[in-house]
C-alpha cells in the first residue's frame, strides 16, 4: 500500500511528458490529461480512506532506508487535501477544453498547456506529500515554473506585466527559502521533517527562532498573508479564466499548508500565536477593505481570496485542537468556493464579454443559470448558514472563545466583520452585474463619465453606486468611457440598418433590449464541458455542507495528528522513541 504514495506525483509527470509527445495531436492530450486526473482523483480518495482507518504511511523513494533518500508522507492532512486540490484540477481541465483552450486560441502556444498543466498538478501533490524541507522547495519551483507559464500564455501585454510581478517576488521568496533550508541544515543536520521534529527542539531558543520566522516569512509569501500578499490581486485576474481558477483554488493553500505543517510538526512548543493572530487579523480587514472598493469582480474576488486566508492563519495560530480543526476544514472548502466562483467568472466574462462592474447588468434574466452559479459559491463565501463557509467560520470563532484571549476575541470579532463585509461585497456585486437592468448600467456609465472630475458629489443613478462619495477608481473611469462610447456606437448602426429593430437599446420601459438580445444570441452559446464543469464544482460545493459533520470530524483527526505528530515520527522514521 505504501508504494502507491508516489503515484500521484509520478502519473501527471509521465502525463506531461507524453501530451508532450503529443503535441499535434490535441484530442489525444485531452484523453491522456483527463485519465491522468480521474485516476489521481480515485488514488487520492483511497488513500484518504486508507490513513483515515490504518494510520499513517510513508515510503522512502528509491528504497533508500532512513534517514537517507526523498521520504513521501501520506496522513489525513496531505490525503484530504490531495483529494481536493485533483478533484479541482480535474474540473479544471475538463472547463479548459470545453473553453477552446486547447484548439482554438489561436494567439496562445496552447499545445504547451496540457503539459505545463500536470507538472503544476505534480507540484500541488508533492507539496503535500513531501517528508522534507528541500523537497517541499522542488515542489515549490515545479509550481513557479508551470504557473509563469500558464500565467502568462498568449503573451499579452498585461499577462506579461503581471506574469514577471509573479515571478520575482516568488523567485525572491525561493532564494528565502533556500537559505532557510541551508540554515536548518547547518543548524541540525537534517532536512526531514521528522527528524527536525527532534532535533530543532534541541536548539537554542533564539536559533529556533530565527529559523521559524525565515520559514515562516518564505510560506507567507506562498499564501498571501498580510503584508506579503500584494502581489496577487495584479497577477491572478489577467489570467485565462481556468487558469486563474485553479490558481485562486490551490496555489496559496499550498503555502497554507506549509505553515500549517512546519508550525504543528517542526515548532509544537512555540506556536507564535500573538504574532500570527494580528497577521491573521490584518489579512482578514486589509483584504475585504479592498475587496469592498473593486469595479471588477475578478479583482474582488482576488481580494477576498487574500482575506480569507486570514481565516486559515487564524486557526493555525491559536496551535488548540479546535482552532486547527477549524483551518484544515476552511482550506477544503475554500480550494472548491474559489475556484468555482473563478469558473462562474468565465462563464460570465465568455457570455457577457467583461467582469467590469461598470459594464454588467440584467444578467439574472439574460443568464439565469449563470446567476444562480454564481449566487450559490458566492453565499457560500460570505457564510451563510447553512453552508460550508458558515461551518467553518463559526468553528474558528468557537476556538477562538475557547482560547479566552483578549487578542483571540479581537480575531473572533474581526472574523464576523470580515465576513459581513464579504457579504456586502457580493450583496454589491449581485446587485450591479445581475439585478440591475441594462438600462441602468449605462446610465450609471453615462453619469460616472459626466461626473468624472467631480470630486465632492456623489453620482446619482437609478442603480446601486460602485463607488463611495463620488469617488471612482481609474479602471472605473475607463471602462465607463469606453462602454458608453461602444453602446452610442453600436446603437447607432443598429439604427441605420434597421429602423424597425424595436426600442432603443436602453430605453428603461423595453421588457428586453437590444443589448440583452444580442447577449441571447448565438454567438454567447456556452460549451457544455465549461458549464458542465462549472455545475460539477458548485455542486460539490454544496457536498461540503451536506457532509459537514463527517468531513468536520475527519478534520478533527487530521488536527489531533497535527498536535500530536508521533505517528507521522514513527512512520517515517520506525526506530525513533517517543519523546
Amino acid at each position: 500500500m505504501n508504494s502507491l504514495i508516489p503515484v500521484p506525483v509520478l502519473l501527471p509527470l509521465l502525463g506531461a511528458g507524453l501530451t508532450l509527445v503529443l503535441v499535434h495531436r490535441p484530442r489525444a492530450q485531452r484523453a491522456v490529461s483527463v485519465a491522468v486526473l480521474v485516476t489521481v482523483v480515485a488514488l487520492a480518495a483511497y488513500l484518504l480512506w486508507a490513513v483515515d482507518e490504518h494510520g499513517t504511511m510513508a515510503v522512502w523513494v528509491g528504497g533508500w532506508e532512513a534517514p537517507l533518500g526523498i521520504s513521501l508522507v501520506a496522513d489525513r492532512l496531505s490525503t484530504l487535501m490531495l483529494l481536493v486540490s485533483s478533484s479541482v484540477a480535474l474540473a479544471v481541465l475538463v472547463y479548459s477544453i470545453g473553453q477552446g483552450m486547447i484548439d482554438d486560441d489561436e494567439s496562445a502556444p496552447v499545445s504547451i498547456y496540457h503539459p505545463t498543466f500536470l507538472v503544476l498538478v505534480a507540484g500541488v501533490s508533492n507539496a503535500f506529500l513531501a517528508g522534507d524541507l528541500f523537497n517541499i522547495f522542488v515542489s515549490f519551483e515545479m509550481l513557479l515554473f508551470a504557473s509563469y507559464v500558464l500565467l502568462t500564455l498568449g503573451g499579452t501585454e498585461s499577462r506579461i506585466r503581471a506574469g514577471t510581478i509573479y515571478v520575482v517576488v516568488n523567485m525572491l521568496s525561493s532564494m528565502l527559502f533556500l537559505i532557510s533550508i541551508a540554515a536548518v541544515y547547518g543548524a541540525t543536520g537534517s532536512v526531514n521533517l521528522a527528524r527536525l521534529h527532534e532535533s530543532l527542539a534541541q536548539l537554542p531558543d533564539p536559533v529556533a527562532l530565527t529559523l521559524q520566522l525565515l520559514l515562516l516569512t518564505t510560506f507567507g509569501v506562498k499564501a498571501a498573508m498580510f503584508p506579503l500578499g500584494f502581489w496577487l490581486p495584479d497577477s491572478y485576474p489577467t489570467a485565462p479564466a481556468p487558469v486563474t481558477a485553479v490558481f485562486a483554488g490551490l496555489l496559496t493553500k499550498v503555502g497554507v499548508y506549509a505553515i500549517l505543517r512546519t508550525q504543528t510538526l517542526l515548532f509544537p512548543d512555540r506556536p507564535l500565536t500573538d504574532l500570527l493572530l494580528v497577521v491573521a487579523v490584518l489579512t482578514m480587514v486589509v483584504g475585504i477593505l479592498g475587496a469592498v472598493a473593486q469595479s471588477d469582480l475578478k479583482r474582488l474576488l482576488s481580494f477576498t481570496l487574500v482575506s480569507h486566508i486570514g481565516y486559515m492563519i487564524f486557526g493555525i495560530a491559536l496551535a488548540t485542537k479546535g482552532g486547527v480543526s477549524g483551518a484544515v476544514f476552511y482550506v477544503a472548502h475554500h480550494i472548491t468556493i474559489q475556484t468555482a466562483l473563478f469558473l462562474v467568472l468565465g462563464l460570465l466574462e465568455r457570455r457577457a464579454g467583461s467582469t467590469s462592474l461598470v459594464r454588467l447588468g440584467g444578467l439574472a434574466r439574460i443568464a439565469p443559470l449563470i446567476a444562480v452559479l454564481f449566487f450559490v459559491p458566492a453565499m457560500n463565501l460570505a457564510g451563510i448558514p447553512p453552508l460550508s463557509g458558515f461551518i467553518g467560520k463559526i468553528g474558528l470563532m468557537s476556538a477562538g472563545v475557547e482560547t479566552g484571549t483578549p487578542l483571540a476575541y479581537v480575531l473572533v470579532a474581526a472574523s464576523a466583520v470580515t465576513s459581513l463585509l464579504t457579504l456586502y461585497a457580493i450583496a454589491k456585486a449581485w446587485s450591479l452585474a445581475f439585478w440591475r437592468t441594462p438600462a441602468q448600467a449605462h446610465e450609471l456609465a453615462v453619469a460616472i463619465v459626466a461626473h468624472e472630475q467631480t470630486t465632492d458629489d456623489a453620482v446619482e443613478t437609478t442603480s446601486v453606486a460602485v463607488g463611495s462619495s463620488g469617488r471612482w477608481q481609474s479602471d472605473a473611469l475607463v471602462e465607463a468611457e469606453s462602454f458608453t462610447l461602444q453602446r452610442e456606437e453600436a446603437d447607432d448602426e443598429r439604427r441605420r440598418k434597421d429602423s424597425e429593430a424595436g426600442p432603443e437599446a436602453f430605453d428603461t420601459e423595453d421588457d428586453e433590449t437590444l443589448y440583452e438580445r444580442e447577449l441571447r444570441g448565438a454567438s454567447h452559446q456556452l460549451p457544455r464541458s465549461m458549464v458542465g464543469a462549472t455545475v460539477a464544482l458548485v455542486a460539490a460545493s454544496v457536498m461540503l455542507s451536506v457532509i459537514g459533520g463527517p468531513l468536520y470530524g475527519l478534520a478533527d483527526r487530521a488536527s489531533a495528528d497535527l498536535l500530536d505528530p508521533q505517528d507521522y515520527v514513527q512512520a517515517v522514521l520506525p526506530t525513533v522513541e517517543s519523546r
